[in-house]
């Protein structure tokens, strides 16, 4: 069990409507390498870890891409605020306001929709949190892309402060998996549930 906190893990307060930027970075709450896939993979794997341990991180870090979904969202929201049908419609987002109003919907900037494809649970503990890793990596790779895209102050800040996060986690997995390549890896035994 988690408690709730009422409040962002970072302020978020985007004074400038941006249309296309928010297309772009509601990927990152439903896109392959967002936050939704993050907090569903670990917390999926988390279960089949060997220790306690391993358990404790993939739900500590499990339910903070939670929170990051909320910041996304919040990213997503403001930068939509108030904005007109012909706003919409220059931004390339028609499609996606026909089916969803300005509602958030998980998909990535194209508008594909979020499938549970874009995470993995083997049951191996290796090779899940080798999979992190690269989730990790990723998902860095495309804060950055999307701070590439904007000069945004009030916008950039909680991009740098989500890849910042995406760093730390990469951080944490890679030294758990130099822990578990240690204890656990036998690739000449057949793991059983």
């Amino acid at each position: 069990m988690w408690l709730y906190s009422k409040k962002l893990q970072y302020p978020i307060s985007i004074k400038n409507k941006d249309l296309s930027m928010a297309k772009y970075i509601i990927t990152q709450f439903g896109g392959p390498n967002g936050e939704l896939a993050a907090s569903m993979r670990y917390i999926s794997q988390r279960y089949t870890m060997p220790d306690e341990k391993g358990k404790a991180l993939l739900t500590d870090i499990g339910t903070e891409e939670l929170g990051h979904m909320e910041m996304v969202s919040t990213m997503v929201y403001q930068l939509t605020q108030g904005a007109s049908i012909e706003e919409i419609k220059a931004a390339g987002l028609q499609s996606y306001y026909t089916e969803h109003g300005c509602s958030l919907f998980p998909v990535d900037s194209n508008g594909v929709p979020f499938t549970a494809a874009y995470f993995a649970a083997t049951g191996d503990p290796v090779a899940d949190i080798a999979e992190d890793m690269a989730a990790e990596q990723k998902a860095r790779a495309v804060y950055e892309n999307l701070m590439n895209q904007t000069q945004d102050p009030d916008l950039l800040a909680p991009l740098s402060f989500l890849r910042q996060r995406e760093i730390i986690h990469y951080e944490r997995f890679r030294e758990l998996y130099e822990e578990y390549v240690k204890k656990y890896y036998q690739p000449d035994i057949k793991q059983n549930c």
